[in-house]
């Protein structure tokens, strides 16, 4: 069929062309030397992606060829016209193509038909045997794509600083890249099967097994820090995790894995935790050392003892909002996040309950906060509560607080209702140090606004505060 295609266009090269993914093969050629070509410089991998005839009338002034090798090589090719070959699915495979090694204006109309007519009798025969090649063809795809993608996972993986492994579905590992073995330094395949354990401190043996079958179990991320044997014979920290790799039916094919050093930001965590501590310790012994002052001054001056009494419990409530905020470790952290208003407030109201919710109740979506906004709400919370069990709900034996927290768009809305206490009979005009302590904590210092309504049923107070005073994250 070539021939008759040279002939038909009067060329000296015709060829049948089938271009796969680095190359370009010939399934018949006339007057060509070469049985393939890298698809980098085909001229057919252009022309299939066309639906008419590509004609190329001097490759020299195209600049799509001008540097081919096919141009300036031994071929010396000069015109091309070439005929996509393409499946009824839709599928480019390559081209029937004619070639001259001198530059010509293009083919007469009688050409281009009789190339066309040529190109669909291409496809009728490859269609004959299409189910087979195509079979051959996906598996010499899926090799070649298997190996590639080995071969550059390996290449990856070792270039990696972290250690990295793999395992079958059923947890057992079967590679470790070069990381892995330069950290540990075992010999190769020491550590495939369950030999990685042995590598893990004692301590960490069993935990680290526990969390590992719980995600081989479950399909759940596996992440845990532990202690791994170094090559020169200490243990060092290191965080593992792995995620599993799933077919299209959702199972389980394969897990990857990293293991991180991170012993000096571990050992650096550890410092930091400890001047924090100690920092803290010093902080709250300020605080009781302020207390302890102002008590002995309130012994010496008697007529001084209340108000020392109530200053002395809000530098206490300072403290205890401070300790709340400040950094902590795993184990010295407060049961509720740190960002928390809810964990706060649960704090700041423990010493006037002896159960959460048992005199005061908080309800409403929690708002995060930071260190800048704990001590203006410690202010706030305490005075509401101290007043409210010398005068207020908390006063009586059935009293209760609710307070609800309310976001909407940039304000959070504080409603703080006292029920059960005393009657309440009209409007109180305090203005004496604890209503400027709300108002400097609610207004000055988180930009709110406060309105208090003295119902009959008992006092209720509105704070508005922007979202952006409680935590230095929000948007401004």
């Amino acid at each position: 069929m070539t021939d008759f295609a040279a002939a038909l266009c009067e060329a000296p090269t015709a060829l049948i062309s089938l271009v796969e993914e680095t190359r370009q093969s010939f399934l018949a050629r006339t007057n060509f030397p070469r049985e393939d070509t890298a698809r980098c410089d085909s001229f057919c991998a252009h022309a299939m992606m066309e639906h008419d005839i590509t004609v190329v009338p001097d490759a020299t002034q195209d600049p799509r060829f001008a540097d081919n090798p096919l141009v300036l090589g031994e071929t010396h090719v000069r015109f091309y016209a070439g005929a996509p070959l393409v499946s009824d699915d839709g599928i480019p495979l390559g081209a029937l193509c004619v070639i001259d090694t001198a530059p010509r204006a293009g083919l007469t109309a009688l050409q281009r038909q009789g190339l066309e007519v040529l190109a669909a009798n291409v496809m009728a025969r490859l269609r004959d045997s299409r189910e087979g090649a195509a079979r051959r063809a996906a598996e010499h795809d899926a090799r070649r794509a298997a190996h590639d993608s080995e071969a550059r996972f390996r290449v990856l993986a070792d270039s990696m600083p972290q250690m990295v492994w793999s395992t079958l579905p059923d947890g057992y590992h079967d590679y470790y890249n070069a990381r892995w073995y330069e950290f540990t330094g075992v010999p190769a395949g020491s550590t495939d099967g369950e030999g990685w354990a042995g590598m893990f401190h004692a301590d960490d043996q069993d935990r680290a097994w526990t969390v590992w079958r719980r995600s081989l179990e479950t399909g759940a991320p596996y992440e845990i820090e532990y202690r791994l044997r170094h090559a020169d014979g200490t243990y060092r920290w290191v965080l593992g995790r792995a995620l599993p790799m799933r077919d299209a039916a959702g199972r389980i094919t394969r897990w990857f894995g990293t293991c991180t050093d991170i012993h000096e930001q571990k050992l650096a965590m550890e410092e930091r935790e400890v001047i924090s501590q100690e920092l803290s310790h010093r902080i709250k012994n300020i605080f009781s050392v302020v207390a302890g002052l102002i008590q002995f001054a309130a012994r010496s001056h008697p007529p001084f003892a209340p108000i020392a009494t109530d200053l002395r419990q809000r530098i206490m409530a300072l403290g205890r909002a401070h300790d709340f905020v400040r950094p902590h470790s795993p184990n010295s952290r407060p049961h509720a996040r740190q960002d928390s208003l809810h964990g706060l407030l649960e704090e700041l109201f423990a010493p006037y309950q002896s159960t959460p919710g048992e005199r005061i109740t908080v309800s409403g979506p929690d708002v995060p906060i930071d260190d800048r906004a704990a001590t203006p709400l410690a202010l706030l919370f305490h005075e509401l509560a101290t007043n409210a069990s010398k005068y207020g709900a908390l006063s009586a034996d059935g009293g209760h607080v609710a307070l609800t927290v309310a976001p909407h768009g940039d304000v959070v809305t504080l409603t703080w209702q006292e029920r059960g206490g005393p009657p309440v009979s009209g409007a109180h005009d305090r203005t004496g140090f604890g209503t400027q302590l709300v108002e400097m904590s609610a207004v000055r210092q988180l930009g709110g606004t406060v309105e208090r309504r003295w119902d009959p049923a008992g006092l209720t107070l509105v704070c508005e505060t922007p979202v952006a005073a409680f935590s230095r994250s929000r948007p401004a």
